[in-house]
């Protein structure tokens, strides 16, 4: 699929315009409204649009000071204040703050795609098999943009056609953003191919439907309805679709992308001629950038910024228990930089082609950098790198199958079914080396069995971008964390569950209502 990048930038901008309703020059040659959407390539193209919004800052970059830094895995030690108090202690001012606003905007502009392709497309006269896939498409794509606000403002507006420059919809609430998401990808899945040809691999699947549909039910604590979507994977014609891959380091690689543990990717490459990230931009259509730009920001320093890297109390989740061949858990040094990614210790653990003892930090841990640090590595290039840059071409692994397995595993626990839940955990499990959990920690309660699982995720998933909604859906977001994050101290219950709207929005919009606990 990286393939097509380069050639939608046309239709992207005519799907940006949408969002004004005019143009100031009508130029004869440019694509409009009126002359677009005639033919099954136009479809297409439109289509594509979509998959070029997780290329804009907010998704590739900000969301993770969102879903990794803020939550108790991460935190910052950005020189920039801004980032410090907003993503790791809980104090926030600016309601417009760019890292937050720009995730905000980057879904409502991949909203207004997908409905514009949901207006448009289905009056084109083309294959109709095509056709339904192409709306499943942009249905997947409308649900994954309002999974992200659902999860992280809650209350916003539905907005499910293309927006006209008088609209002013009103918020509402998260139950029924929820209910959409829902709506969107039943309606999605089975319009979906279970699989494509390796030129359309990245485009979404109907595994990649049934997926996340489990994740918003469980996200609302619908287990049993996240159990039926999940069971998609195992009972139903999903059933072989997906492995674990044998070395759990290749999910995290640019040379094994899209593999047969992906469910679903976002899709990234690199554009040599690359300068910005706003594909909207219709003065620069030649240079936008493909790839990711949160290496630097995640990376070592002197490699990067180290604006966001891991607590060292995730370290300590690995060495609960050795593998069954009394190694250690080979999964804590695909995940992490530090002084013993090299269970050997600093003069063997490579930072980049770099022993970690060569870095010169100070073995005082209130220093920055300092011995005791630990970087999130899954979003890093130093498997083959010895720089970051500003456009990864390495894929966001955003659904794994792993997350799937535990997943279905946490759903049929809290649906009273414990002993059925087992054998998925144990595959996660066994592909890390461990015991079975059968084996180790047989016939759990409910309640042992959950507390497992938040250990299992964890150490499965720490660093992808899944901890905050793994919080929320737990009821565990609290100042309780602060005894392994200090920045919970300041967290409100009531309050920083959800962000803020964006001020500028309910500045314009009289329908808008700002989130409880921020007026």
């Amino acid at each position: 699929m990286k393939k097509i990048f380069p050639f939608y930038i046309t239709a992207v901008l005519l799907l940006a315009a949408g969002c004004s309703g005019k143009l100031d020059i009508q130029n004869p040659n440019t694509p409009t409204i009126t002359n677009f959407w005639k033919t099954e390539q136009d479809a297409l193209a439109g289509v594509n649009t979509l998959y070029s919004t997780y290329h804009r800052v907010g998704l590739c970059r900000n969301q993770f000071f969102i879903t990794i830094i803020r939550s108790d895995e991460g935190y910052s030690t950005s020189p920039n204040p801004t980032l410090v108090n907003n993503f790791d202690k809980f104090i926030i001012t600016d309601y417009n703050l760019f890292e937050t606003r720009s995730l905000w905007q980057d879904c409502f502009i991949g909203i207004n795609r997908a409905n514009q392709i949901l207006d448009n497309v289905p009056a084109i006269q083309m294959d109709e098999k095509l056709k339904q896939q192409y709306l499943g498409e942009a249905k997947f794509m409308r649900a994954l943009f309002y999974f992200y606000l659902a999860q992280y403002w809650g209350n916003v507006p539905l907005q499910l056609k293309t927006p006209q420059p008088d609209d002013h919809p009103a918020t509402s609430p998260q139950a029924a953003v929820w209910a959409q998401v829902e709506k969107d990808l039943t309606e999605a899945a089975p319009a979906l191919p279970i699989t494509y040809s390796d030129r359309d691999k990245g485009r979404a699947t109907r595994g990649a439907a049934h997926a996340l549909l489990g994740k918003a039910f469980m996200q609302e604590r619908k287990y049993q309805e996240a159990a039926t979507a999940l069971q998609w994977f195992f009972t139903g014609e999903g059933n072989g679709i997906y492995t674990l891959m044998t070395n759990y380091r290749d999910n995290f690689v640019i040379t094994s992308e899209n593999n047969a543990e992906s469910v679903f990717e976002f899709q990234f490459a690199v554009n040599p001629t690359d300068n910005h990230d706003d594909d909207t931009d219709p003065n620069n259509t030649d240079n936008l950038n493909y790839g990711s730009s949160l290496p630097p920001f995640f990376a070592p320093r002197p490699i990067g910024f180290t604006d966001g890297q891991a607590r060292r109390w995730v370290v300590n989740e690995y060495m609960t228990e050795r593998t069954a061949t009394n190694a250690r858990d080979p999964r804590l040094a695909a995940s992490f930089l530090y002084d013993s990614t090299d269970e050997r210790g600093p003069d063997f653990s490579l930072v980049y082609g770099k022993t970690f003892s060569s870095l010169g930090y100070s073995s005082d841990p209130s220093a920055v950098p300092n011995t005791h640090d630990v970087y999130l590595r899954k979003m890093l290039n130093d498997f083959r790198d010895d720089v970051e840059s500003f456009h990864s071409g390495n894929n966001y692994r955003y659904i794994r199958f792993a997350d799937v397995l535990l997943l279905y595993a946490e759903a049929l626990n809290a649906t009273g079914q414990t002993a059925a839940a087992y054998p998925f955990v144990d595959r996660v499990r066994e592909r890390a080396g461990l015991q079975k959990l059968s084996v180790v920690k047989p016939g759990l309660s409910q309640a042992a069995f959950l507390a497992q699982l938040k250990h299992e995720r964890i150490t499965e998933l720490a660093g992808e971008g899944h901890r905050w909604e793994d919080l929320a859906r737990w009821g565990d977001l609290g100042p309780q964390l602060a005894g392994r994050d200090p920045g919970f101290a300041n967290f409100q219950t009531g309050k920083h569950e959800l962000l803020p709207i964006p001020q500028q929005d309910v500045d314009v919009n009289p329908n808008l209502v700002q989130n409880p606990g921020w007026k």
